[in-house]
């Protein structure tokens, strides 16, 4: 690992353009592909996750979608939720749900909420971010309009996200709590961490990395800077790797992945710019990793079934979801 700041791993807006030709699988899967990673999984690799379910337990990997949420402005103008009530208890009780035609009146709750599609825990859809215009497989990003997304939505995953899971714990790993903001995870350190896990990254597995970020956050009962703000994460430099495991999807404890203050003074989340629109690589961001992490240091078991279908929001770029990770 490397602070952010360490000369060694600074780079320009060149060495952006040299990983966005090194790390580009533009019709890996054919010109029409909107799937990206997703398609190194397949039936049989589902059925194999299905068969490490040993104990039938179940952990949930998502923040409670409230007001108390980690949002504070501090990027595109995301909100927590917010819970409105339509229908109330207190309604039912004095005798206001009047139905036309009936004797009785109805008693029954009903509610709606407003929230940004990333506002908690969430997938990146593939139509999430652009590198010089263009989205994952080639697509324009005008293709994006006021409308949504007609290429590269989130619906089009509806059905996809199920397989196999690995947590890194990469903070237990580290011997710490949590990393540090600005702390940035390099390849070799997946690998070790892997290894030293004994656990194998597999072509199609959904990779879960916990840096203790947002554990930390909740320990404090302040979110801070969490949503936009400098943050651990891995390092930019990982991006080839990201490519040459053919993982499915990756997924972190943090708002965004990848480390902020990011290693260059170029663009914002250059990681990003790599990941979803060159190698078709779907994220998710600020899962609860806390139980899940616990649990396998107790065991020593670092793989499970994962299931985390997001909502089928037609044309959206990314949705809110409950991860699930059984084993």
């Amino acid at each position: 690992m490397h602070r952010y700041d360490d000369p060694k791993f600074r780079f320009g807006y060149d060495k952006i353009m040299e990983m966005t030709e090194t790390c580009r699988q533009w019709g890996k899967w054919g010109p029409d592909d909107e799937w990206g990673t997703i398609n190194y999984i397949g039936d049989e690799e589902r059925k194999e996750a299905a068969k490490l379910v040993k104990k039938g337990q179940v952990f949930s990997l998502a923040l409670n979608f409230d007001d108390q949420g980690p949002q504070r402005g501090l990027f595109g103008g995301r909100w927590n939720p917010i819970h409105t009530m339509l229908a109330t208890g207190t309604d039912a009780v004095q005798g206001t749900q009047v139905v036309p035609g009936k004797e009785y009146p109805n008693q029954y709750a009903d509610d709606a909420v407003s929230l940004p599609l990333q506002c908690g825990t969430q997938w990146d859809a593939l139509g999430h971010v652009f590198n010089q215009g263009k989205m994952w497989n080639g697509y324009d990003a005008t293709l994006v309009t006021s409308s949504g997304a007609s290429k590269n939505a989130i619906h089009k995953m509806r059905d996809r996200m199920v397989g196999r899971g690995i947590l890194l714990d990469i903070a237990r790993w580290a011997g710490v709590d949590s990393l540090d903001d600005g702390m940035a995870i390099e390849a070799d350190d997946l690998d070790q961490c892997a290894k030293d896990q004994n656990v194998e990254i597999k072509r199609g597995d959904f990779v879960i990395y916990r840096t203790g970020h947002m554990e930390r956050c909740l320990a404090e009962e302040e979110w801070g800077g969490y949503a936009g703000g400098d943050a651990p994460g891995v390092s930019f430099h990982t991006c080839e790797w990201m490519k040459d495991r053919e993982i499915a999807g990756i997924c972190a404890d943090t708002w965004g992945c990848e480390v902020i203050p990011n290693e260059t003074d170029a663009v914002f989340q250059p990681w990003h710019w790599i990941v979803i629109p060159m190698i078709g690589i779907t994220m998710g961001e600020i899962f609860y990793l806390k139980d899940l992490a616990n649990d396998c240091a107790e065991d020593g078991i670092y793989e499970f079934m994962f299931i985390a279908p997001p909502l089928p929001i037609t044309a959206g770029v990314g949705s809110p979801i409950n991860p699930q990770a059984i084993k």
